[in-house]
């Protein structure tokens, strides 16, 4: 997959091309349903196909105080971009000088100019250009003057949802694992590296890891049952999300117990993975470290009996 950072990289003689312009944040089913249509597509025509995405999202620059909290970061967005298989990605700056851009530039500019387009897809309710002034039906009479045809989606509902980042940021947030994992075709996962403080550069041999501080969106608190991939390896795992209340307030963290754990080698780059499959119960505060430790051998009771039941059904999650 190309990768073009800005619009200059992109070569002059590319193209013809199939668009998809978005945000793409988690790169949901909705996106996959497009995307993978472009990629059919331009086989077809003999053609490239593109995805048209922002850095840093529009929203953290149009409305900062927002506070937005991103499904996927950036470099999870662009592996499960190069996953679809999509021949290019044009990741493009966005600047208050772009977001002032109107509707007629964006598409000459960049439809027309950089990309050649000959069919764009974009979902029913598509806003471009400043201020959002453009639709999806300005873009098809930008269309018809610039030479390609605008191929509309309608919504994607599935079991009465919506299937759009928002909307599954808000079932993370609030918690509802499986629901997210449904609409976004995967289980919702964050990855960072470990935590300070377990020694590192020698055999790691407790069953225990920290994620090390993660910026981006994180479930409610609580206690789920996840897998945890530590580098190349595998576990599955229960992760408690929250402040720790029994050891007092302040002390956030994302802590997985992984259950069949063995000693192994952690520096301070190795990338860990957590997925979340199912949320066990809300955080509690606990009397005793003692009375901790047994709930903590209930989660994991919860969680072995929940991996014995995907195993039989050959639904276990790929770490």
């Amino acid at each position: 997959m190309q990768i073009f950072h800005k619009l200059d990289e992109i070569p002059a003689d590319f193209g013809p091309s199939l668009v998809s312009v978005g945000n793409f944040d988690g790169v949901h089913r909705a996106h996959i349903r497009v995307l993978d249509e472009i990629v059919a597509r331009s086989k077809q025509r003999h053609a490239r196909s593109v995805a048209v995405t922002f850095e840093p999202h529009p929203m953290r620059i149009l409305r900062p105080d927002a506070g937005l909290k991103l499904l996927a970061p950036l470099p999870e967005k662009m592996r499960l971009l190069e996953n679809t298989g999509i021949d290019a990605v044009a990741l493009i700056p966005f600047t208050r000088d772009l977001s002032l851009m109107s509707p007629q530039e964006f598409v000459k500019l960049i439809l027309c100019d950089r990309l050649r387009a000959v069919e764009v897809h974009e979902g029913y309710n598509f806003r471009f250009g400043h201020k959002a002034a453009g639709d999806i039906t300005l873009l098809s009479e930008l269309g018809a003057d610039c030479g390609f045809e605008v191929i509309k989606y309608p919504e994607l509902r599935l079991r009465g949802e919506s299937v759009s980042s928002t909307r599954i940021r808000e079932l993370v947030q609030t918690g509802d694992i499986r629901r997210a994992r449904f609409l976004l075709g995967r289980p919702f996962s964050i990855q960072s590296t470990a935590g300070r403080g377990r020694g590192y550069g020698s055999k790691y041999t407790v069953p225990t890891i920290n994620l090390s501080r993660y910026e981006e969106l994180v479930p409610r608190d609580g206690v789920y049952i996840t897998q945890t991939r530590v580098g190349k390896e595998c576990f599955n795992s229960v992760t408690n999300v929250g402040n720790r209340p029994t050891f007092g307030s302040d002390s956030f963290a994302i802590e997985s117990h992984l259950l069949n754990f063995h000693p192994l080698e952690i520096t301070a780059e190795t990338e860990i993975e957590i997925s979340f499959l199912s949320r066990v119960r809300d955080e509690i505060k606990f009397s005793s470290v003692e009375e901790l430790r047994q709930q903590i051998q209930r989660d994991v009771g919860s969680a072995e009996h929940y991996f014995r039941l995907m195993r039989r059904r050959s639904l276990a999650a790929d770490c």
